[in-house]
């Protein structure tokens, strides 16, 4: 028998059960969806200032943890580099007092 996950009262309140897979994969691609978003945001608004660079970098690892949940390990490193990438920009920024 496949495990479920109940949404709703008791047994026989009518509400459908959902394998416990296909609510693992929902939740993985709404963390994605929210991730990844964040981090095009932040990229976004890299211009602003130091913060965002390094709000982006935290988008990056968010989207990278993705990466790696969805089972796309190149996604996920790709998105590692990118962060150390933002980070290295954040702390040149922050060595030469701009922004």
């Amino acid at each position: 028998m496949e495990s479920c996950t109940k949404f709703g009262g008791g047994p026989h309140d009518g509400v459908e059960t959902l394998p416990r897979n296909n609510v693992t994969a929902m939740g993985t691609t709404v963390f994605g969806v929210i991730s990844v978003s964040f981090m095009m945001a932040m990229y976004a608004f890299e211009r602003r200032g130091r913060g965002f660079i390094l709000a982006f970098a935290l988008g990056c690892i968010l989207s990278s943890t993705y990466g790696f949940l969805a089972h796309t390990w190149p996604f996920g490193v790709v998105e590692l580099i990118w962060s150390a990438i933002a980070l290295r920009r954040w702390h040149t920024l922050r060595a030469d007092g701009l922004a």
